[in-house]
């Protein structure tokens, strides 16, 4: 298969935007087409034309790396500027970076006409209420006004039609995935009980926290040990209240920090306004993610980390009580994949009109 869809990622050297690469590698559609990797190359990478890609990621050295041609098996990170997007005709540009770097970057990109999945939290969030808490510098200019119309949030059951049409898509959080796609059917369907308030409590794998190490997420602090974090604070709170349709004083989301490399588990507790059985919710989820081919939907178990772990499936399970009114919703996916890298490579199969689950199922 050939296509004419040139991708670059900004930030490869995260454990994101690595996945990233390592997906945009094998994926069929693009073989023959590595994607462009720009960052920052020290003066004695330069002579050397920049750091190869499996100095930055060994695991790439071999497996994905052997199947490409000879050129592609070279493949550095180059200095990044506009300038070799250019060259290299970019058609689509992964932002693996941190949210301001981001912020800056998309509109350059956009008037460039390249389109951009972000994965940062630059552009997810609507209501300026809600992007406080990133504090950027230029909220409230026209254009962050005017770049922020555009943005679609990138989370394909929800927005399928709007992705294919985007120029600027919003990857979402791995915790707002997490809880968004287990909990926006059944509040649409208009089954839960708002005014009794919905609990989500996510456990988080350290890789959650990013590559740059700090005293929480180092080995002494993470390992053999439990802990919450940003109660009532943290910044995927508000993608929550905008997706799933609900107010803020309506879900208490509390993440924590689990002793693992990757993977999130959250438990979400809800009640409903009247009683359901365990068929009449599982046709609300068949339903509502009948298009949906990274959802799987446990109907006779719970899912655990380790069944949606380094793939891009969303496992979601419950378990009603015994006079339908309460609901426990089990949700895991992998915090890299479908919480980051692998949503992004199914927001591009959208973009391009290709199957959704191409290159990651």
């Amino acid at each position: 298969m050939t296509t004419t869809v040139q991708t670059a990622i900004v930030g490869v050297t995260g454990y994101a935007g690595g996945e990233l690469a390592r997906l945009l590698l094998a994926h069929p559609r693009l073989q023959g087409k590595p994607p462009v990797l720009a960052g920052r190359v020290d003066e004695k990478d330069l002579a050397r034309g920049g750091v190869p890609l499996a100095e930055i990621h060994p695991h790439l050295a071999g497996g994905v790396a052997n199947q490409l041609k000879d050129a592609a098996s070279q493949l550095k990170m180059e200095p990044f500027s506009w300038e070799l997007f250019a060259a290299r005709k970019v058609d689509v540009l992964f932002l693996a970076t941190p949210h301001a770097q981001s912020r800056a970057w998309a509109p350059e990109a956009l008037k460039r006409g390249i389109r951009v999945i972000d994965l940062s939290g630059a552009w997810r969030l609507t209501e300026a209420a809600h992007r406080a808490v990133y504090a950027f510098e230029d909220e409230g200019s026209a254009q962050a006004a005017a770049i922020q119309a555009q943005a679609v949030y990138g989370m394909p059951e929800l927005h399928r039609k709007e992705i294919a049409k985007a120029k600027l898509i919003a990857n979402p959080g791995c915790y707002a995935t997490s809880v968004i796609l287990p909990l926006r059917p059944l509040v649409a369907a208009g089954l839960v009980d708002l005014d009794a308030g919905i609990v989500a409590d996510a456990k988080s794998g350290v890789s959650g926290a990013g590559k740059a190490p700090t005293a929480k997420t180092h080995f002494m602090s993470a390992a053999d040990n439990l802990s919450a974090y940003a109660v009532f604070t943290h910044r995927h709170t508000g993608e929550l209240v905008e997706q799933i349709g609900v107010a803020g004083d309506q879900i208490v989301f509390t993440p924590h920090l689990l002793p693992i490399p990757r993977g999130i588990l959250s438990t979400i507790y809800v009640r409903f306004k009247q009683a359901q059985t365990a068929g009449s919710v599982a046709r609300v989820y068949r339903e509502f993610f009948a298009a949906s081919p990274m959802v799987r939907l446990y109907e006779k178990s719970l899912p655990q980390i380790q069944y949606s772990v380094r793939t891009n499936y969303a496992d979601i399970g419950f378990e009603i009580d015994a006079g339908g009114k309460r609901a426990v919703i089990v949700s895991c996916l992998d915090n890299l994949l479908k919480g980051a890298a692998g949503q992004a490579v199914q927001n591009l199969n959208v973009l391009e009109g290709w199957p959704e689950a191409e290159g990651l199922a």
